[in-house]
């Protein structure tokens, strides 16, 4: 056994270099191999329900989720998915789907050879593959699946359907250890090597390492960065990060964002999820969004332009900046699918929506567009300010329709292809 890694810090203004791990391929996506690290999601809906289903996956892949996964438990979600793969073709979305299996995946792809085929990948976990005797042979009839198919898997051992018998195996042989370990780090351990020992017993079953990815999800953040430090010193295999069950509103960003945050920049993880507990009644997609911000603040990846915007003061009675910003916000984002296609670059655009004299015409000609709005008292004038150079003045009641086509002209001039 082997302790978790402490890192060191790198210097101040770097990052450690992305962590090269073997490159799978799901789909048409890449994870892993040094490729950008892939957002996905997945659905809450019954998978039964084909027509609920595919509403669900399209709003995910709209919204920027690159794989989508499905609960797979039952004879009837087993037969949806390829009737949910062939609509989603028919509509033009091509999001590879995840098959999520516990405790009967292998009689499921038994019974629905075409279920096995219609998926991009299949998720096992080594705690609910099986219990007793019969966990290595399902297990195994799982890998062969996987291994006639063609299909990479995702061996995804969680705290909370820890393999029971590992766990006492290794708190009966920590009890003899000279030093003895605490619950906690015996319990990290055995849920690394679920993982890795699930992830070299498919490896002697046939299946290739590039066809693996890994992950070892827990709820506590800093257990959480311990985990995959210590997993990702000891194997090459793609990593997959998520902090399980991180929980409803601005508890599960916060708390998904500390730990994905700390791993990212040290190289750690080729693909992430944001678990969080919708509000009833909202969309899926939030977690797709927090995960492109989490990755494009940290400097990961671009997906959309960002929007600077100051958090209001005594200077700043007016709403209109924060309606403005978010007018702004939204904009940009309901355009990108479009301009990803025709205006390839426009994701790294920036913008500022500032709301008086103090810091506005600063982080105004900071960005490539800011617009630095009056405060209380200041006279009602709005310099726009264009790469560094102040543009035009807005007045009046449509500065907000003024501005949004600013940056559509912007973005036009700029980013069109075959522009410049």
């Amino acid at each position: 056994m082997h302790d978790a890694v402490t890192r060191p810090t790198p210097p101040a203004g770097a990052a450690w270099p992305r962590r090269i791990t073997q490159a799978v391929a799901i789909g048409g996506i890449t994870v892993g191999g040094g490729h950008p690290v892939v957002v996905q999601s997945m659905t809450n809906t019954d998978t039964a329900d084909v027509a609920g289903s595919v509403k669900q996956v399209a709003e995910l892949w709209r919204a920027g989720s690159e794989l989508v996964r499905l609960t797979v438990n039952n004879p009837e979600s087993a037969a949806a998915i390829p009737r949910i793969r062939e609509k989603l073709d028919m509509m033009g979305v091509p999001v590879p789907l995840i098959g999520d299996f516990h405790y009967n995946g292998h009689q499921l792809l038994a019974g629905e050879p075409a279920c096995a085929e219609a998926l991009a990948k299949y998720r096992i976990n080594p705690g609910n593959v099986g219990f007793g005797k019969k966990r290595d042979t399902q297990f195994a009839q799982l890998i062969e699946f996987a291994i006639q198919y063609g299909k990479p898997v995702r061996i995804g051992a969680n705290w909370g359907s820890l393999d029971q018998s590992l766990a006492a195996q290794l708190m009966d042989e920590n009890s003899r250890r000279e030093d003895p370990w605490d619950a906690g780090r015996v319990l990290r351990e055995a849920l690394i090597r679920s993982a890795l020992d699930s992830a070299e017993r498919a490896v002697e079953i046939g299946l290739p390492r590039d066809r693996i990815v890994l992950s070892a999800k827990v709820s506590g953040v800093q257990e959480l960065i311990a985990v995959y430090r210590d997993l990702a010193q000891r194997s090459d295999f793609a990593l997959h990060l998520g902090l399980t069950e991180a929980g409803i509103g601005s508890k599960g960003i916060v708390a998904s964002s500390a730990a994905l945050a700390v791993l990212l920049q040290e190289g750690i993880g080729d693909t992430i999820r944001i678990s969080l507990t919708p509000d009833p009644g909202q969309s899926r997609t939030q977690e797709v969004i927090v995960a492109q911000e989490l990755l494009q603040t940290t400097g990961q990846r671009a997906f959309t332009p960002m929007v600077t915007a100051c958090p209001g003061c005594g200077r700043t009675t007016s709403e209109f900046f924060q309606e403005l910003a978010k007018v702004v916000q939204n904009h940009v984002r309901g355009k990108m699918p479009e301009w990803k296609i025709t205006h390839p670059g426009a994701e790294n655009m920036t913008l500022a929506v500032m709301g008086c004299v103090v810091n506005g015409p600063g982080e105004s000609r900071h960005a490539n567009i800011g617009i630095s709005l009056p405060g209380t008292g200041e006279a009602p004038a709005a310099p726009v300010f264009v790469d560094g150079e102040k543009k035009v003045t807005l007045r009046g009641e449509n500065i907000a329709q003024e501005f949004v086509a600013l940056i559509d002209g912007y973005v036009e001039s700029k980013y069109a292809r075959g522009a410049g």
